[in-house]
């Protein structure tokens, strides 16, 4: 009975939230459609954030006009306080993985604001959390991060990143940003992300906001992140001579890409099995 009345609710759960796909019939709606939203739910509860009663997407092919006004960067935009935008042929750029990462990204864009009562909230903080919630920050992440990363960045300086057009400084502004705050999570607790979001609902300034959930500030939490990330390098450096450290880290970053590329292949495969043939509308 027990077990009975836990499948209840989550499936309650699940049908709580409202969610809408325009166009229906195609095979990325169905994709969003069987999307997991207890799970969905469940990784936003872990950063003290709330599933949106109502999600809309709508999906926009490249062929649009729509689409030609947007900069071919962007996957994915959310809109407050329901919508979702997604341009499914450009998905599958760093930070997504798929479909389904981009519209739990967006998702937890969403719910990020919704917990600070739609404040303004920094970009590397938005994107970092984003990030977070819907991927994780994994090894190949910690690589790529290390392959990118010259210097010492601030806070400051993830906000120029972010400011730019080219898709690679944008990879490396989302790659900080997940680092930075899969660090907080780490160190301060995974509910870090409302405990902030919701300071700044009730009027404090972001930076305060930060400091009285975690007990420093932004800038110095970068800094303990960017250590944190270098002490692996150094570790590195230790057991390899300098001219085949960066062999060994692009060697497993080789590594990781093709681990991701082949789950990517799979996971497509398992799709084409389970979609209906294509029904997009002349």
């Amino acid at each position: 009975m027990a077990l009975v009345a836990l499948l209840l609710a989550l499936d309650s759960a699940q049908a709580a939230t409202e969610l809408t796909v325009v166009p229906s019939s195609s095979p990325a709606a169905s994709r969003i459609e069987a999307i997991d939203l207890v799970r969905l739910k469940a990784d936003l509860a872990r950063a003290d954030l709330m599933l949106p009663e109502r999600v809309s997407v709508t999906l926009i092919p490249e062929g649009d006009r729509r689409a030609r006004d947007v900069p071919n960067w962007i996957v994915g935009m959310a809109l407050e306080p329901h919508d979702i935008v997604i341009f499914p042929e450009r998905v599958l750029a760093y930070p997504y993985d798929s479909l389904e990462s981009v519209f739990r990204h967006e998702v937890t864009h969403l719910a990020l604001s919704s917990r600070a009562a739609g404040a303004t909230l920094p970009r590397w903080f938005h994107e970092g959390v984003a990030t977070s919630v819907d991927a994780g920050w994994g090894f190949s992440d910690r690589l790529r991060l290390l392959l990118e990363t010259t210097g010492n960045p601030v806070t400051a300086d993830l906000s120029r990143l972010f400011s730019s057009d080219a898709r690679s400084t944008l990879a490396q502004a989302y790659g900080l940003s997940a680092a930075l705050v899969a660090d907080l999570r780490r160190r301060h607790g995974t509910q870090t992300p409302g405990a902030i979001a919701s300071r700044v609902a009730a009027g404090v300034p972001f930076e305060t906001a930060f400091q009285q959930a975690t007990g420093e500030t932004p800038d110095d939490a970068a800094r303990t992140a960017w250590t944190t990330y270098r002490h692996w390098t150094i570790w590195v450096s230790a057991v390899t001579s300098q001219s085949a450290v960066w062999g060994v880290i692009i060697g497993l970053a080789l590594l990781a890409f093709l681990v991701r590329a082949r789950q990517r292949v799979l996971r497509r495969r398992r799709w084409d099995d389970e979609a209906t043939p294509p029904t997009w509308p002349d």
